[in-house]
């Protein structure tokens, strides 16, 4: 899940979209905090372990049964499991390259779908090892003018940095963040992405969601729902 701009929904679009993945298929899905500043994914199901992504990496030649990667997830509601970032801004910011290779390289061995929630930053060291090893992007955009120029510029950059391709097999997720009205014209928004990527999706706006706290899937109203299963299934 890649944005350049901060508030438009893309952890939420993580752990909506990883509960969907997990409540309708029968084996192991993770999402992953690769924010190298303070994710907050791991606040959007119920905490299980203070453990986080540096932990399982310090273990990680422990490591040898799903049982033993469990201790370092919290698993919530819909059986999405989350591996927490970690949260002293002095340590996560040495998250690199290496640290998210060898994280998802560990993860492939005991879950079948792995999401990852990206940072704002598109030149911190991990984003080079996320955009290597990804079989599909998730460009997440508000419903506002500035999300959506956001949104355009991210799929610009990757353009330019040779990950064309990848932009190619993209999904843009237009968020309505906030209650729908405004100047914005969101079929119009959904034109310009579908011109440059794969699909686009729509995600209605939601007052369960809004609140940021956990995600429960019962609680969201039957459009959002709807608008997630599109999303997973395309």
């Amino acid at each position: 899940m890649l944005s350049l701009k901060g508030g438009v929904g893309k952890t939420t679009t993580t752990a909506t979209l990883g509960s969907t993945f997990s409540s309708l298929r029968g084996d192991r899905v993770i999402s992953v905090d690769a924010n190298p500043d303070r994710g907050t994914l791991s606040q959007k199901i119920p905490l299980e372990t203070t453990a986080t992504v540096r932990h399982l990496l310090r273990d990680a030649h422990r490591i040898r049964k799903y049982s033993d990667v469990r201790a370092y997830t919290s698993q919530g509601p819909s059986r999405l499991e989350i591996l927490a970032s970690e949260q002293d801004p002095a340590v996560s910011e040495a998250f690199s390259e290496d640290d998210y290779r060898r994280t998802i390289t560990l993860l492939e061995h005991f879950y079948n779908v792995v999401l990852t929630d990206c940072g704002t930053g598109l030149m911190h060291s991990a984003m080079k090892g996320v955009l290597d090893v990804a079989d599909s992007l998730i460009i997440v955009s508000s419903s506002s003018i500035d999300g959506a120029r956001s949104a355009s510029a991210t799929v610009d950059w990757l353009d330019a940095h040779g990950y064309g391709d990848l932009v190619s097999r993209s999904v843009a997720v237009i968020n309505s963040v906030r209650p729908a009205g405004g100047k914005v014209d969101v079929d119009k928004l959904a034109k310009h992405f579908a011109a440059r990527c794969r699909a686009v999706v729509k995600i209605p706006f939601d007052p369960h969601l809004e609140e940021g706290a956990e995600v429960e899937l019962d609680r969201l109203a039957a459009p959002t729902r709807l608008a997630l299963l599109e999303l997973a299934a395309t």
